[in-house]
């Protein structure tokens, strides 16, 4: 009876075993959500926030501000401004 032999050259694979997925991109925070974390507050905490506002209200033409709490505060975004100083 004959013993198979396997050479180790035949079992190797080769190439890039992650070639065609995609690469897993880091989620990091928009600056709202670092000074709402700095405040330590809670999205239930967002409209009652005086500092929260005032940070809004001085930078809402140049950052991500949720549009609900826009709408909370009236706050209206100039659409043409570029945030260039």
């Amino acid at each position: 009876m004959a013993i198979p032999v396997v050479l180790p050259s035949a079992t190797r694979k080769h190439g890039n075993p992650n070639w065609g997925r995609p690469i897993p991109a880091r989620v990091l925070p928009t600056e709202f959500e670092t000074q709402a974390r700095r405040l330590r507050l809670t999205k239930e905490m967002y409209a009652s926030s005086r500092e929260l506002r005032l940070w809004c209200g001085r930078n809402r033409n140049r950052v991500y501000v949720p549009e609900w709490l826009l709408q909370e505060w009236h706050l209206t975004v100039e659409p043409t401004h570029s945030g260039a100083v």
